[in-house]
């Protein structure tokens, strides 16, 4: 059955702002600013602000500013560099990119990094940690931070999915050495097709990470600072994505009232868990609304036949994936995540009619007995 309500709805997003987004465009294209032109500008300096940091660089994707990130702190062959399994596959991809060596640890039951685990994996061979703010649910900043001071490691904060999450009243990623977002379009802020971001506060990092993108340059297309590659945000894409910028918080604050009425209609039903259970220490931002059960594939089956689009992060854990060769980590809460957890739909143009008829659902597949076969 075609999707009656879809995952992400693009289209009715841009019917809600179509006079904005077409003059976003008829601004650019009449006036040819494409590259590295003001909108680039005027949105890192947005971001920054937002965020708390210093220097926010525009990049082509997610995926690049967690490579330039690793590469600009110098992580290589020789290096062991801290992470999880429960992310995307670029999280561990920029730290094999670099030559150096990825160590999984588990995760806890919010899906982010058991801080539990983190010590222990550490080695002399140990240069850094990359955390994962996922779901739009930040990680423990403090102790992590603690950890790392304490052994000298460097931090890159994977905030792709937690733009506006927040830790003790300070925002996802600005803690790090460096930190990154994406602008993917399912993201809270996406644009039409890809787009990333590198913040830091440190000034000499982030003039390296400005050469990086553009093939060593930083103010002159004639002076060469060093090898680089090409990787810029382009300025359409940044020009759409500071107009979308501007409705930020009311989508945000959007997000958490479905994710409010989905919490109170799907509490005891089946055998659903709701993730995570935030203290008052977080500020969620529910990139992702997540729910698990053992009934995972059947639900999963039931929803879409019943119209529903929902999504799986990710049905094979990345160190059981035959190709990465990770699978000497033994990842327990990692696999059983895997097995059990599906994404609902959720965007700030979802009605409560809508997430009524995901609730309707899913109250009807456990009602049905479908969860027994």
């Amino acid at each position: 059955m075609a999707a009656k309500i879809r995952f992400v709805n693009y289209p009715k997003q841009y019917q809600q702002l179509k006079k904005e987004f077409d003059g976003v465009f008829e601004e650019i294209m009449s006036g040819g600013d494409f590259i590295l032109r003001r909108h680039l500008e005027e949105f890192e300096q947005a971001i920054a602000s937002y965020v708390g940091v210093k220097h926010a660089i525009g990049v082509n994707t997610g995926t690049d500013a967690l490579y330039l990130s690793a590469h600009a702190l110098g992580f290589g062959p020789g290096d062991e560099v801290i992470t999880v399994a429960h992310t995307f596959v670029a999280t561990i991809g920029a730290i094999v990119q670099c030559g150096a060596t990825p160590v999984l640890v588990d995760v806890a039951d919010d899906f982010n990094m058991d801080m539990d685990k983190v010590e222990a994996a550490i080695t002399p061979r140990t240069k850094g940690i990359i955390p994962v703010h996922l779901n739009g649910h930040a990680c423990n900043m403090d102790r992590l931070m603690a950890i790392a001071s304490k052994h000298k490691l460097k931090v890159i904060e994977d905030a792709a999915q937690a733009l506006g999450a927040k830790f003790r009243n300070r925002r996802a990623a600005s803690f790090g050495d460096t930190s990154i977002f994406s602008f993917y379009p399912a993201k809270m802020l996406g644009t039409a097709g890809d787009g990333g971001m590198v913040c830091t506060n440190d000034d000499a990092l982030a003039r390296k990470l400005r050469a990086f993108r553009d093939n060593g340059r930083v103010e002159s297309v004639e002076v060469i600072e060093c090898f680089g590659w090409c990787t810029r945000l382009d300025n359409l894409h940044a020009a759409l994505l500071n107009m979308k910028f501007k409705h930020f918080d009311g989508w945000v604050e959007r997000r958490r009232q479905i994710a409010r009425i989905y919490d109170r209609e799907l509490r005891n039903v089946g055998d659903i868990m709701i993730h995570p259970v935030s203290g008052a220490d977080y500020f969620d931002v529910y990139q992702n609304y997540v729910v698990r059960s053992k009934h995972r594939n059947a639900l999963f089956d039931h929803m879409r036949s019943s119209g529903v689009e929902v999504l799986i992060s990710w049905r094979v854990a990345n160190h059981l994936q035959k190709a990465l060769k990770l699978d000497h980590f033994k990842l327990p809460v990692t696999e059983r995540i895997s097995n059990e957890v599906l994404s609902l739909p959720l965007y700030p143009e979802l009605t409560d009619d809508e997430a009524g008829v995901v609730i309707d659902a899913i109250k009807r597949f456990f009602s049905s007995g479908k969860s027994n076969q």
